[in-house]
């Protein structure tokens, strides 16, 4: 059975991907006794002080059953997530292909298949010198060989007819922690005790998968980095241990993306310019979120601007450098990061509304009195405070009036 091949060794710069719901989950899937694909395992425990205390070393089928079934939980974990949020898509930068790169180093890690002591030593130096944590964690690194199976004009996987083997490493950071004290009960002695505290691996709160897997291939231009917390992305990892710019997190890209409107809208940064803004937005996103397939849908500055022009209905001049400001000039924001497809908000100070997102019409804005108001459609089906209660009929309207 071949290896991919090229592009592998090609070192040439390749479009930006994503890795979809759909391969993320063909992978994941390898998590499990029936269908591993796990060649062998190491780890590494550092203590708060970042001095590593134990090691790691064997072919993971010769780990007992018990553990087995532990470390795949482990491993599932860090394939779990929201694509964009917990799952982020990092790509080389061209210099980190050549010779002393991090993907280099990353390459010949996976290649070694984990044998290489010194290699590995090295990697847990890295990981050691840019993880901010300060207590004890497990370092969890595996090798796997994913024989992938070729599928049919049906799209039903012929297990028995493969043309490639996916090699990867998946690296799982695992905060280890005290148990809880309390009390239990010894059957032994027939008594209730204070039980033993130990100290215990944790699920895992940073990992990535290397490389990438697109189009069910091997794409060594890119990798997926999982954080547990979608608000802090250990930026330390990702620009020291592999040499890519950290992403804005899904939280920043939507606070960058509230002040881009409001600062290129100005006086066209109004109620019904927004939720034009929204409902584009919503719309092409609702048009891919049954396509496993599918790629996040990804925004650049120039679509930005196009559906920002469109629901102004005027140019906006000095886009670009606010653009480069409050985003970055070369970075995509993710629709499902800036645009929510199941409910638009509305908030003042005193009151909040929250509207279905296909269903923003039912709100409008009209000047009553002399008043600015939002106007509310409602039906014959409320609720005020839990309460079930009666719409008001125009008679009852005209009445108070």
């Amino acid at each position: 059975m071949a290896l991919l091949p090229p592009p592998e060794g090609s070192g040439f710069l390749c479009l930006t991907k994503f890795m979809n719901k759909k391969e993320v989950s063909e992978i994941k899937k390898l998590m499990a006794p029936d269908r591993s694909a796990i060649t062998r395992i190491c780890g590494c425990y550092v203590d708060g002080e970042k001095k590593k205390r134990t090691e790691l070393k064997e072919a993971f089928l010769s780990i007992p059953q018990e553990e087995m079934f532990k470390y795949f939980e482990i491993f599932r974990k860090t394939l779990s997530g929201t694509i964009g949020k917990n799952l982020i898509n990092l790509n080389f930068p061209l210099e980190q292909e050549f010779e002393n790169g991090t993907q280099q180093f990353l390459l010949r890690l996976r290649d070694s298949q984990l044998k290489d002591d010194a290699l590995l030593e090295q990697f847990y130096d890295k990981i050691i010198e840019s993880y901010y944590y300060g207590e004890n964690y497990y370092i969890i690194l595996i090798h796997g060989a994913y024989d992938i199976p070729k599928r049919g004009t049906d799209n039903i996987e012929m297990d028995d007819a493969s043309d490639y083997v996916y090699e990867y490493i998946l690296c799982s950071i695992c905060p280890v922690k005290l148990s809880k004290a309390g009390l239990c009960y010894n059957s032994e002695n027939n008594t209730i005790e204070e039980r033993i505290r130990d100290w215990i691996v944790d699920v895992p709160d940073s990992g990535f998968l290397f490389p990438a897997f697109h189009d069910r291939n091997t794409d060594i231009h890119s990798m997926l980095y999982y954080s547990r917390n979608a608000k802090e992305l250990q930026t330390g990892l990702i620009e020291d241990v592999f040499g890519c710019s950290a992403p804005l997190t899904a939280v920043d890209q939507k606070e960058s993306f509230n002040s881009l409107l409001e600062e290129t809208l100005k006086e066209n940064c109004n109620y019904e310019t927004i939720r034009t803004v929204h409902e584009k937005l919503t719309e092409q996103m609702k048009e891919k979120e049954e396509e496993a397939s599918s790629e996040p849908i990804t925004l650049n500055r120039f679509d930005v601007k196009r559906i920002l022009e469109h629901a102004a209905n005027t140019e906006l001049e000095d886009f670009d450098q606010t653009f480069e400001e409050s985003v970055g000039e070369e970075v995509q924001l993710l629709a499902a990061n800036i645009a929510n497809t199941q409910k638009f908000e509305i908030k003042t100070p005193e009151v909040t509304i929250k509207v279905a997102s296909d269903r923003t019409d039912l709100v409008e804005t009209k000047w009553i009195d002399g008043v600015p108001c939002l106007v509310i459609q409602i039906t014959d089906q409320i609720q005020v405070n839990g309460v079930h209660v009666n719409a008001m009929k125009p008679e009852d309207f005209n009445q108070n009036e």
